[in-house]
């Protein structure tokens, strides 16, 4: 075989994901804290406790673990809770910690991307319905300006919202219902409600909440530049001729994928099961869209769920490869497919979170070559790919299905802290370093993958 090479753009940003929630520690005044103490909401009671110890040393021992790899942006989101823990009332020391993880990261030349909501809502958030009701979008409005005025000088680059569509779908769908089986369980976050109708609310609420968002850290910051976690998954289906697969395979499509960005881009939101509504100020409040993808479905028609049939049921693909937990069929060239779907929208795209729960490291390389080769592809086709943010840095407290999913470039034992950097971790730094993908890489990381990376 020839000699071959992938090269991305010089300024082509290379880094991680997190979440706070996930990697903090003793968030113990947001409702997630208090959905998993108790019993039954999270697999084997387990709990989030220190979790990779970013509210004290853990963040620097990660972060040098970052630089090390040679990562150049690194995403994070920032905690409503600890800034605003009563209504109204700003703790300005919680505001001094993210000051100074911004800093870091500034120092070991890592560009941030910061997350305003990340699936956690403060508890007096909570108590009062959180995003069921419209009464949150002020709320969320104050809340995002305050942030951006006061950290505007070490971050321009925003993402109001994570997954408007997994929020929803996970909090508010019946476990049995068309959408149980995403990444997120259904009904597995808070609030755990059974209400279809109450999920497409909350998705309205929350595109509510972003276009005020976005104006106002537009006001606080000009140069700001805003925009959207989105996850997107492929849906084909299970039977490519039955017409009934088909047809759910498209609804669910259209739910779960296009939804979110008929809105964002047009301003109106084509609610199911109710009236199509114009939402003031929110048509093409993007600078540019984040895209989180992991895997697809295969969709199929189930009669047995009369109410639901029309987005039909996932099937099993008995010909994929699958990662840790049945979480979700391999499939690479799906990252292409969301990636030009997004190039649609004429608006700049970073890969916002991609990965894969793999607890023994032997699929997570093979994972990152083949998904960045689609990345390349993206690139040489003209799809303005800004970057690309792992998800995720080191193993976190993965919400309903706690430390039993392990992402981490960066091996933790949640016990004592200790940390080791994967064989996986070493692949992404020698990429992120050189900016490039060649065959000797392939060779020595996943030798039965060249035939596939460099085809002929």
């Amino acid at each position: 075989m020839a000699k071959a090479t992938l090269y991305f753009p010089p300024d082509f940003k290379w880094g991680a994901a997190t979440s706070a929630h996930q990697v903090e520690g003793n968030n113990t005044n947001n409702d997630w804290w208090a959905w998993e103490h108790v019993d039954g909401h999270i697999r084997q009671n387990q709990k989030s406790g220190l979790a990779c110890d970013w509210w004290g040393d853990g963040f620097e021992r990660d972060l040098d673990y970052a630089a090390q790899m040679g990562h150049t942006a690194h995403r994070l989101s920032v905690e409503w809770a600890r800034i605003e823990p009563q209504e109204g009332v700003w703790d300005s020391a919680a505001i001094d910690r993210y000051r100074y993880m911004l800093t870091a990261m500034r120092r070991r030349g890592i560009e941030p991307m910061v997350t305003l909501h990340h699936f956690s809502n403060p508890l007096w958030v909570a108590e009062r319905a959180a995003w069921e009701t419209n009464a949150i979008v002020p709320w969320f409005e104050r809340y995002a300006a305050h942030v951006v005025d006061a950290l505007k000088d070490l971050c321009d680059l925003w993402i109001t919202i994570n997954e408007p569509n997994v929020y929803a779908l996970a909090g508010y769908v019946p476990a049995q219902g068309e959408m149980a089986d995403y990444d997120a369980p259904a009904s597995s976050f808070p609030p755990g409600k059974n209400s279809l109708t109450l999920a497409f609310t909350v998705v309205e609420n929350m595109l509510r909440g972003h276009a005020a968002a976005y104006h106002a850290i537009h006001r606080v910051q000009a140069e700001a530049r805003v925009g959207v976690a989105h996850n997107m998954r492929v849906f084909e289906p299970a039977r490519s001729g039955s017409w009934l697969d088909r047809f759910c395979a498209r609804n669910r499509d259209q739910v779960f994928n296009q939804l979110l960005l008929t809105g964002l881009l047009t301003g109106r939101y084509d609610r199911p099961l109710g009236v199509p509504r114009w939402i003031r100020g929110l048509k093409r409040t993007l600078d540019f869209i984040g895209l989180n993808y992991y895997s697809r479905d295969l969709v199929k028609f189930d009669r047995g769920q009369p109410t639901t049939a029309i987005f039909g049921r996932s099937a099993a693909n008995p010909h994929a490869a699958m990662s840790d937990g049945n979480y979700g069929e391999l499939y690479p060239r799906g990252l292409f497919r969301m990636l030009k779907r997004l190039a649609l929208t004429g608006l700049p795209i970073y890969i916002t979170e991609n990965g894969l729960p793999d607890a023994d490291d032997d699929q997570r390389p093979g994972y990152l070559l083949t998904h960045l080769r689609e990345v390349w592809r993206a690139i040489n086709q003209n799809v303005p790919v800004m970057g690309y943010y792992h998800w995720t840095l080191t193993d976190n407290f993965e919400w309903a299905e706690a430390w039993n999913l392990r992402f981490g470039l960066v091996e933790l034992n949640p016990q004592t802290q200790e940390r080791r950097l994967r064989r996986s971790g070493e692949l992404y730094g020698e990429i992120c370093r050189r900016g490039l993908i060649d065959d000797d890489l392939v060779y020595e990381y996943a030798p039965g993958l060249v035939d596939e990376m460099f085809p002929g």
